[in-house]
Parts: structure tokens; sequence; C-alpha cells
């Protein structure tokens, strides 16, 4: 059941290149900085996933990264989602993102699914929101 939302990050694309792809459809790295706030907790992340289209013009990506919070502590994470290329040059991916942790405020994400919107226009401009699956 989804749960709680529990945070929210804007930010922007800060590297993008294309890599070689094993299944044959083009294949993109993605990587991005965002400020926010997970828990009630300012943070910075950064993060870099590579997403690779499917023959359906859909896309599959995983990724990885880094969120420093504002009291001195971090968590890293990984994720996977899927997303689709608009019209306009945006892209939104949907997917869930497995933290883990040892700073206290954050601790209970360790056992937990954070699903996501994560959505980016043709600018680079990314948004981001979390909530709980529980």
């Amino acid at each position: 059941m989804l749960g709680e939302k529990i945070g929210e990050e804007k930010g922007k694309v800060t590297l993008q290149r294309v890599l070689a792809s094993a299944g044959g459809g083009p294949r993109m790295e993605t990587t991005f900085e965002a400020t926010g706030s997970i828990l009630g907790v300012g943070h910075k992340t950064t993060g870099t996933y590579a997403s690779e289209m499917r023959p359906d013009g859909t896309l599959y990506g995983e990724g990885q990264g880094i969120t420093m919070n504002s009291e001195g502590g971090g968590m890293t994470w990984v994720g996977s989602g899927v997303g689709t290329i608009k019209k306009d040059g945006s892209v939104s991916y949907r997917g869930a993102v497995y933290y883990q942790t040892s700073v206290a405020k954050w601790t209970r994400l360790n056992g937990t699914a954070v699903v996501y919107e994560h959505d980016v226009d043709a600018q680079g401009n990314a948004r981001s929101q979390l909530w709980e699956w529980k």
C-alpha cells in the first residue's frame, strides 16, 4: 500500500553522455544534483542513472547516488524505473529506490521501498517526489 509522502526535491541535470549498449537500443547516462527534504530533514542528492530505450520507445533505467543531510549525515541509494520521453523533450520516470543509512532520522528507510516520480523538463530541470511503500 502506498504510504505517506516522505520527500520532495528539485535540481538540475549536470551531465549526460551516450554509452555503449549491450541490448542494441540507445543508452544514456545522466547525472543530477538536487536539494529538498526527506522525512523533514533538508538534504542534497547527487545521483547518476543509465537508461536504455526499449523497442516500444519506453525507457528502463537504473541508478545510484548519495544523499547528504543538512545535519551532517548521509545515506546511499540504488533504484530503478521506467520512463517515457515526451514530444517536448521532457522525460518522466516512475520507479522505486532503496536507501541505506545509519542517520537516526532516516533509518526507517533501510527496510522500505520508496516509490518515486522523477520528471526532467527539456531544459534539464528535475523534480522528484517520494512516497513510502508499505
